[in-house]
């Protein structure tokens, strides 16, 4: 059964944590990085070059999956590596094929090919089990992952989980609406996070997307999963983690939701919440072995 936490205040969290052994780095996660990983290229035969940062160290590893149409270089995934580094655990974030540094069109990408990115770094740039960190679609990402590689994956954190949501998104317009965009060929989301003022979805990423969508049934994922979603999100809504947790077979699920919270999560305090949730998570797997 999913457990659901609704928080509104950092202090009661910080006090809980005050003890643990997380407050040795939180100094640093939030200051900016004093080691930045080197930029790296992947190169697949026949595919678009990745790029991406690693950091070795030790097991359970942590990887990074940012949301649409962004990249490895934001607060977050800036955070998350300066935190790993000072536990000394491994860390891997990188671009998606089309987006950031990484080869490719963004326009010719579907949510195909970016799971099949992140499969192949799972498979062939990570090292040993991992903690997967999926933002917005990276937490759609991050479930397709673990249902594609559970002995990889143990243990899910996402931000904003946005499973399902472009198809389901379209699905709930009006269908004059609809019939107008598939006469177009295409549907633009009016979004304050791109630069210019939408994203345009094409028919064909709609229709292919939707032979990935996971919330239609229960989600074969059985590591522990956290799922952290704010309550004033003006571009997924909070139900959909609550789906997740729903619908994720794992007995070790939790849900939560900050009242202040909006979509990026990047305020020095959600940074937090991420960072001690992932740090909670590794003592658990740590101890667990």
């Amino acid at each position: 059964m999913a457990a659901v936490v609704l928080t509104h205040c950092w202090k009661g969290l910080s006090q809980t944590l005050s003890y643990g052994r997380v407050t040795a780095y939180s100094p640093l996660c939030f200051g900016g990085l004093r080691h930045k990983s080197t930029l790296q290229y992947a190169s697949r035969p026949d595919l678009p070059k990745l790029a991406y940062r690693k950091t070795k160290g030790k097991s359970p590893g942590v990887v990074f999956l940012p949301g649409y149409a962004s990249n490895m270089s934001g607060q977050k995934a800036e955070a998350l590596e300066e935190f790993c580094q000072s536990l000394g655990h491994s860390y891997l974030r990188f671009d998606y094929t089309g987006c950031g540094q990484s080869e490719g069109v963004f326009a010719d990408c579907t949510v195909g090919s970016w799971k099949k990115d992140v499969l192949y770094m799972l498979d062939e740039i990570a090292d040993g089990p991992q903690i997967l960190v999926g933002s917005s679609m990276g937490g759609w990402m991050m479930l397709l992952a673990a249902i594609a590689r559970p002995e990889k994956t143990k243990a899910l954190v996402g931000i904003a989980t946005a499973a399902d949501y472009l198809v389901n998104a379209f699905k709930t317009l009006p269908i004059e609406v609809r019939k107008e965009c598939e006469d177009k060929g295409e549907w633009h989301i009016p979004s304050k996070h791109s630069e210019d003022g939408a994203y345009r979805l094409t028919m064909d990423f709609l229709q292919e997307a939707e032979n990935h969508c996971v919330l239609q049934s229960p989600i074969p994922i059985t590591c522990p999963v956290r799922l952290i979603h704010g309550l004033k999100d003006e571009d997924v809504p909070w139900h959909i983690s609550m789906q997740v947790a729903e619908r994720a077979l794992s007995p070790d699920v939790d849900v939560i939701l900050r009242r202040h919270g909006q979509h990026r999560m990047a305020e020095k305090d959600d940074i937090k919440l991420m960072v001690y949730t992932i740090d909670d998570l590794i003592d658990k797997l740590t101890t667990l072995v």
